[in-house]
């Protein structure tokens, strides 16, 4: 319940040794301001709603709401880690707005606040509470927010740190706290910003004028005055936290050229910033469970994992959750497309291996194949996806009648180290079987372009030495070229004779960078006997985040038997 003298004791514990001619009265007329009465009368009535259930009894209480379009809304990533940065207009009602709006997309949102959200029990476990977090008193309430992140949470602050002013432009924050900004880098996560319309009172903005700790003690008097009342708000695109930190600018400068930035956005005006497109949101998981039943069923894993072969089908939401968990897994390794989902019309026609986990309903990962022999046998011309990244010599030919493209794999990150990636090969074993007919596997294989360079430089020198293509069957439009001075140090790391004691190295120096040998490249190169297995070129994408591709040919035919076995049965 609240209790105003309690909160005065709390704060001014030595007010209430003054004359009860000057406490009374001013008791009084703060009960009125905080409406004291008719606040304990509504917790009275719903002291049993908590959370976001009690935010709908508050907002229906006021007819109170807000306005969001169909696309801003979409920017609200609906997972991983996300600072939301937004302006203060009113004081307690936009903080429970817009802690509205996100729990709309996900529930693991939070919301950085003082005591006058914090004093409700309601809210408690939605609310990180802040006095200044910026300052020394602040670093275990820092430390939450940043263990919020690092759980892959949403976190949403005012860096004003306090409701907005009266300024001869309109209502604006006053100056902003760069906190969020140092906590944003620690975490790297990225900064969505929001734009909160509305505004207070004629009379807030002059007592704030007169003296501004009088407008506060306003705040709670504001709220009854925003009844009947809908609040715009506008959700900008994501701005990652790496296109801030390169800015040849201080944390001042970019502290108030993030400002601009937000308050840009209620206007429509092109971003200060470089931003990128929020993910999708993931598809019902119903409609997904009904469209693979109509899939081919490749088999199960021993831990209930469903193996499908799919098809691209008209309004498939199985297609448009693959292009969202792909773009996911992606940009998670410093790769992807930057788009709403990672698609394109290869899709349509190339063929989809999906693992599907029954129990939680999600797509686990896929793989896509090319079904180039069949192309080739019925003579259909359908362009390949590598063709675009690299051009073809004409001794390619009696690979592609006998071959498949294999591309676009990945798991989902929350799968990542469970076996996924092997129960997705078993797939391709499976699908094997069932065309013996193709001998060749092949497809670009990426390495981020998040690696440092002379980790990319040891991989590709590594993999051209061990892998390769005596037929130069293929060179990449935009070749990967080892930095010169680089050159010197790859003949004293490996020997290029002996392959064992240069793939020790090879992890031992990548470890030394932070960097490790990425999981297909490994995963290749030990699928077949000596010979089976070449990289055909490396080149740079650059429609998808600067990564490295590594052309990669399989021959089956020269399986190890401890692979065939395992992924043939054979």
């Amino acid at each position: 319940m609240l209790q105003v003298e309690q909160i005065i004791a709390d704060k001014s514990p030595q007010f209430f040794q003054k004359s009860p001619l000057i406490t009374r009265p001013t008791v009084s007329v703060l009960k009125r301001l905080f409406h004291e009465g008719e606040v304990n009368q509504f917790l009275a009535q719903h002291g049993d709603s908590v959370g976001v259930e009690f935010i709908d009894r508050v907002l229906d209480h006021f007819n109170f709401g807000y306005q969001v379009s169909q696309v801003d809304r979409r920017n609200i990533p609906a997972s991983g880690r996300v600072l939301i940065i937004a302006n203060h207009p009113l004081g307690a009602l936009d903080g429970l707005a817009i802690l509205r709006l996100i729990s709309e997309i996900r529930s693991d949102v939070k919301i950085v606040a003082n005591d006058l959200l914090l004093g409700f029990d309601a809210l408690k476990n939605l609310v990180l509470p802040v006095d200044n977090i910026g300052g020394k008193t602040g670093r275990k309430q820092l430390k939450a927010i940043m263990d919020a992140l690092h759980q892959e949470q949403a976190v949403i602050i005012f860096p004003a740190g306090e409701v907005s002013r009266l300024s001869p432009s309109g209502v604006k924050d006053l100056k902003w706290n760069s906190s969020y900004l140092k906590i944003a880098q620690k975490t790297n996560s990225p900064l969505l910003p929001i734009h909160i319309g509305g505004r207070n009172s004629m009379l807030f903005y002059t007592s704030s004028w007169v003296y501004r700790p009088l407008s506060s003690l306003q705040l709670a008097n504001e709220m009854f005055r925003q009844r009947n009342r809908r609040i715009p708000m506008q959700v900008g695109q994501a701005i990652p936290i790496q296109e801030i930190a390169k800015l040849p600018l201080s944390d001042k400068e970019k502290n108030k050229l993030v400002k601009r930035h937000l308050y840009r956005i209620a206007k429509g005006k092109k971003p200060l910033l470089k931003t990128e497109k929020t993910i999708s949101h993931p598809q019902d998981r119903q409609r997904l469970k009904a469209e693979l039943k109509q899939a081919e069923h490749l088999g199960t894993t021993k831990d209930n994992k469903q193996i499908y072969l799919a098809d691209y089908v008209q309004d498939s939401v199985l297609m448009q959750e693959i292009g969202r968990l792909r773009e996911i897994a992606f940009r998670k390794v410093g790769e992807g497309t930057g788009e709403h989902r990672d698609l394109d019309n290869y899709d349509r026609y190339y063929r989809h291996l999906v693992l599907w986990d029954e129990e939680e309903l999600e797509v686990v990962g896929a793989y896509r194949i090319g079904e180039v022999a069949r192309y080739y046998k019925e003579k259909s011309n359908q362009p390949i996806y590598s063709a675009e990244l690299f051009r073809y010599s004409c001794d390619m030919e009696p690979y592609f009648e006998q071959g498949i493209e294999l591309g676009r794999s990945f798991v989902q990150p929350k799968y990542w180290g469970k076996r996924s990636l092997d129960y997705l090969w078993y797939g391709i074993g499976a699908y094997l079987l069932k065309h013996p007919e193709v001998r060749y596997m092949f497809g670009p294989v990426s390495l981020s372009g998040n690696y440092p360079t002379l980790a990319k430089d040891m991989i590709v020198h590594f993999y051209r030495t061990y892998f390769a293509d005596p037929e130069h069957l293929a060179r990449s439009f935009t070749p990967y070229h080892i930095q010169a001075e680089h050159q010197s140090l790859m003949s004293q790391f490996f020997s290029g004779e002996n392959y064992e004691e240069d793939f020790r190295i090879l992890k031992e120096q990548l470890s030394n960078l932070g960097a490790s040998v990425p999981t297909l490249y490994k995963q290749y190169s030990e699928v077949c006997e000596e010979g089976g297995v070449r990289f055909l070129d490396f080149g740079i994408d650059v429609d998808f985040g600067y990564c490295v591709d590594g052309l990669v040919l399989v021959d089956l035919a020269k399986l190890t038997d401890n692979k065939r076995k395992r992924y043939l049965g054979q």
